[in-house]
């Protein structure tokens, strides 16, 4: 038997889509989860903006004993999506404990950057 760990709530307060990358490599962000359960997760995102109401009840699943990792510039409902240059936060609501994990990578200039951290856990 496989039990979940983690935690049901999650945020990543600092988002950020890059406008424009340089060299090879394309500037992206990921939401990397990780699922121990022999269940699948679901997810549901909310996406908060700093000037205009969130971008709520974005689903994807998460199959049991799998990591997934989720671009950010792929999420999206009723043909909204994040819009690219535009700061905003996540929260990731899962059905079972999940870990959560934030990257990204900044091509925006010939010295890429590529930073992770772990998102913060509610419950």
């Amino acid at each position: 038997m496989y039990t979940a760990k983690g935690a049901k709530t999650w945020f990543i307060p600092d988002g950020y889509i890059p406008e424009k990358s340089s060299g090879e490599l394309t500037s992206h962000e990921s939401v990397c989860v990780l699922n121990t359960s022999g269940a699948a997760a679901r997810l549901r995102f909310t996406i908060y903006f700093e000037d205009r109401d969130p971008l709520a009840g974005i689903e994807v699943a998460v199959p049991g004993r799998r990591t997934m990792h989720i671009r950010t510039s792929s999420l999206g409902r009723d043909g909204m999506s994040i819009p690219v240059g535009v700061p905003y936060a996540i929260e990731v609501e899962s059905d079972i404990p999940v870990i959560v994990q934030y990257s990204r990578l900044d091509a925006t200039q010939s010295e890429n950057a590529l930073m992770s951290v772990m998102a913060y856990p509610l419950h």
